[in-house]
C-alpha cells in the first residue's frame, strides 16, 4: 500500500495499492482505499496547497510525475 504525498508541501493525497514494480505513473480509482483532502476542478486534481497533482482520464487518474511523492511498498504482481 503506498501513500501519495504532494510534493511541495508534503500533505497525504491517498492510500494507493499498487500492483507491480513499475513507476506510478497512472492511479486506477478502484484501488484508491483512502481519499484526503483533495480538490477536483476542471478533470485536475489539486493539493490543498495548489499544485496540480494529476489529471482525471475516466477509470484512472494520469500523475504528474514531478507533482508527487510515495511511501510504502508495492505489491508483487
Amino acid at each position: 500500500m503506498l501513500t501519495i504525498k504532494c510534493s511541495g508541501c508534503k500533505c497525504k493525497l491517498w492510500k494507493y495499492k499498487k500492483i507491480g514494480p513499475g513507476k506510478v505513473l497512472r492511479c486506477h480509482k478502484s484501488r484508491i482505499s483512502k481519499r484526503f483532502d483533495i480538490m477536483e476542478r476542471d478533470g485536475m486534481l489539486f493539493c490543498p496547497c495548489g499544485r496540480s497533482i494529476a489529471t482525471d482520464m475516466g477509470r484512472f487518474y494520469k500523475m504528474h510525475v514531478d507533482a508527487f511523492t510515495y511511501t510504502g511498498t508495492k505489491d508483487a504482481a
